[in-house]
C-alpha cells in the first residue's frame, strides 16, 4: 500500500514536470529566442517605415516586448496541453 502511494504524483509535480519538459524543448529548438527575434524584427521594419531610425528603434523594442508576452502564453498552452495528454484527458473537438 505504501508504494501504491509515493508512485502517485500530485498535481503540482505534474505540473512542474510538464513544465520542465517544455521548456527543456524550447531551448533545443530555440523556440522563445525564434518568436522574440521575429517579433522585433518586424516591429522595426514597420517602425522604419513609419519613422525612418528612431522609429525603427522604438518598433523594434515595442516588437520583442509583443513577442515575449507571446511566448509566454505560448508556453503556458503548450505545458497545460502536456499535463492533459500525460493525465489521460481528451476534450472532444
Amino acid at each position: 500500500m505504501a508504494s501504491l502511494a509515493q508512485r502517485t504524483e500530485t498535481q503540482q509535480q505534474a505540473h512542474e514536470r510538464a513544465e520542465r519538459e517544455q521548456t527543456a524543448k524550447d531551448h533545443r529548438h530555440h523556440t522563445g529566442a525564434k518568436i522574440v527575434g521575429g517579433s522585433a524584427a518586424g516591429g522595426a521594419v514597420v517602425g522604419a517605415l513609419a519613422g525612418g531610425g528612431k522609429g525603427a528603434l522604438i518598433g523594434g523594442a515595442v516588437g520583442a516586448g509583443g513577442g515575449a508576452i507571446a511566448n509566454k502564453v505560448r508556453k503556458d498552452k503548450a505545458v497545460d496541453k502536456r499535463e492533459r495528454e500525460e493525465s489521460g484527458y481528451r476534450q472532444p473537438h
